[in-house]
């Protein structure tokens, strides 16, 4: 059965995005985007929603550093609005649950590795659901609390979080990767 490692990066105080702001908040990060070419997961079957998938079209055909690789990486768009073919290489479109799409694909393809991009309704659909194996979070060193949308964790149910990894990249960056475990509610005292 294949990990799902939920994918964000984030400003320091819980945003996936900023008005103005460019992309990697205008930091120079070469040696996360070496690390984002090689760790294990580079070529992992990315899902995403389909406004996700829109932006990283994008900037990926845009010339948006650190992306160039992904017309080559299996993708799934899970959306109920688009139709036809999409227009990336090698984008499968799932106009069915979410949920249950993602529940099949940890039953039927061992050893392959799930990831997300964004898409943070999704995301939270599937931690809610038990279907996520690992958390990442990568903090870059801002905080966006007058230009910052995206919220990541609005909506989120409690989740307790065991640290399975952390490091620091370009001096600036630091990862953070869990084991999350949803709750239902407070642990109790």
């Amino acid at each position: 059965m294949p990990d799902l490692v939920v994918d964000y990066i984030t400003s320091l105080d819980g945003y996936g995005a900023a008005e103005g702001w460019p992309g990697f908040w205008g930091m120079d990060v070469p040696e996360y985007l070496g690390w984002l070419g090689q760790h294990p997961e580079a070529e992992a079957t990315v899902l995403m929603g389909a406004n996700t998938y829109r932006l990283m079209y994008d900037l990926a055909t845009g010339g948006e550093p650190g992306l160039e690789g992904m017309a080559a990486i299996p993708k799934v768009v899970f959306s109920r609005s688009m139709t036809g073919e999409p227009e990336w290489a090698n984008t499968r479109l799932v106009s069915g649950d979410a949920v249950e799409a993602v529940r099949a694909m940890k039953a039927s393809e061992p050893g392959d590795v799930l990831r997300t991009l964004g898409s943070l309704s999704l995301c939270r659909s599937l931690l809610e659901a038990g279907l996520v194996d690992r958390f990442r979070v990568v903090v870059f060193p801002v905080i966006n609390g007058s230009t910052g949308h995206d919220r990541i964790y609005d909506g989120y149910p409690d989740v307790g979080l065991e640290l399975l990894e952390s490091r620091t990249f370009d001096g600036k960056l630091q990862l953070l990767e869990y084991a999350p475990t949803v709750l239902d509610g407070p642990p109790r005292a």
